[in-house]
């Protein structure tokens, strides 16, 4: 029999956890919908559905256990209720639904955000493991670590030339496989520690003693988009709930939701000086560091003293590029993803699982990179980019 691909409900990223916390106190009642979307065309996810019907029947069978709850305990920022409520918990088989219509490849799911919002990273998970399995099943690893290998060299030719590039793993939706996942984080702990900041893979952060990195998702501001009292505000509500929670620990801002102008408007001298800095995950990487240095500066705030982290499908050559435009004028950090997870053979997929209804109503992302829109309601969309003044 097959090992199961998800064997701890730890094989997640953080901002799952921290986002589930918040949930759990200030929105527990809360109902929302998801949906599965890939972004590359032609795929066809038919072979796999049967894999990935029994992958989440074994998901929904897991639970804590007492070790993992008391390395979740020792993060200063996880509070003691949460773990009691965790030590209770277990994902629903019935909330999500997965099969093919037609051609198409449909996974939903529908239910209390507190019991759904672990979904995402593992389902996602499954999903590009079975496919890559499938379509790649004598996939010759010695290649994917060639390629490790020379981002490890270009890493330690940039620390020779005075210039430390500061990343995290943030590849666990779209890796290769959890085997290869683990590899991997072994070998940049061993290759290079004083750049391999952590992981947001709280499982592996665990396992190999390294930082948990992450604070919210886009579905934390989207889902404010009905919880709060009025759309235009509900940037400023999303951010207020999470600085009520968090008390000054996990403070980098997500920013693109509505668009980075919409947010910038939003983000004013209470947030800017609350948070410690921000995430960039659409749009242009440069020019949105440049507008953030120059927010900064019309308050009065020294950007040197602030973080960058950057998000969007990174390589580590573009991250160097980053890294160096900013040098000493902004602190920068780098979330890679599946440059790293899954650059072993053939071209990586682009699946994600948005939160597409919150309390019935629907919810967005108006993305500053084309292709990264969600929204199953034009009329919504229209709606929303009114408000925030986005084209």
């Amino acid at each position: 029999m097959t090992t199961p691909i998800i064997q701890s409900l730890l094989d997640t990223d953080l901002y799952k956890l921290t986002m589930m916390q918040g949930v759990l106190h200030q929105f527990p009642w809360a109902e929302v919908e998801y949906e599965f979307r890939c972004r590359n065309l032609g795929i066809d996810f038919a072979p796999v559905i049967d894999g990935i019907d029994r992958e989440l029947d074994h998901i929904c069978s897991l639970r804590f256990t007492d070790e993992e709850l008391d390395f979740l305990q020792s993060l200063r920022f996880i509070k003691r209720d949460f773990i009691e409520f965790l030590r209770l918990f277990q994902l629903k088989r019935d909330f999500i639904t997965s099969e093919m219509e037609g051609d198409d490849y449909v996974l939903r799911i529908k239910g209390p955000w507190l019991h759904t919002i672990l979904y995402e990273v593992p389902v996602l998970a499954i999903i590009n493991e079975l496919y890559f399995r499938n379509h790649h099943p004598d996939a010759d690893l010695s290649e994917g670590l060639s390629r490790l290998q020379a981002k490890i060299d270009l890493v330690k030719s940039e620390n020779s030339k005075g210039m430390a590039l500061k990343f995290s793993d943030f590849g666990t939706r779209r890796r290769f496989s959890r085997q290869w996942h683990e590899t991997i984080v072994k070998t940049l702990k061993e290759a290079i520690p004083d750049n391999f900041m952590g992981t947001s893979n709280v499982y592996f952060a665990w396992k190999y003693d390294l930082t948990p990195v992450g604070t919210m998702a886009h579905e934390w501001l989207m889902a404010c988009q009905a919880l709060g009292p009025r759309l235009v505000d509900s940037q400023k509500f999303a951010l207020e709930h999470w600085a009520q929670e968090y008390r000054g620990d996990l403070g980098i801002a997500l920013s693109d939701v509505a668009g980075f102008k919409a947010f910038l408007k939003d983000f004013d001298m209470y947030f800017a000086k609350l948070f410690d800095g921000c995430r960039h995950d659409s749009g242009d990487p440069i020019a949105w560091g440049e507008d953030l240095i120059t927010h900064y500066q019309s308050l009065r705030i020294e950007a040197a003293s602030k973080v960058g982290v950057f998000s969007d499908g990174l390589s580590f050559p573009r991250a160097i590029e980053i890294a160096r435009h900013f040098k000493d004028r902004l602190i920068t950090y780098f979330g890679i993803g599946t440059n790293l997870t899954n650059d072993v053979v053939g071209e990586p997929l682009q699946i994600v699982i948005k939160m597409t209804r919150c309390q019935d109503t629907p919810v967005a992302k108006l993305s500053d990179s084309p292709g990264k829109q969600m929204c199953d309601d034009q009329g919504y969309l229209d709606y929303m980019k009114r408000v925030f003044g986005k084209s």
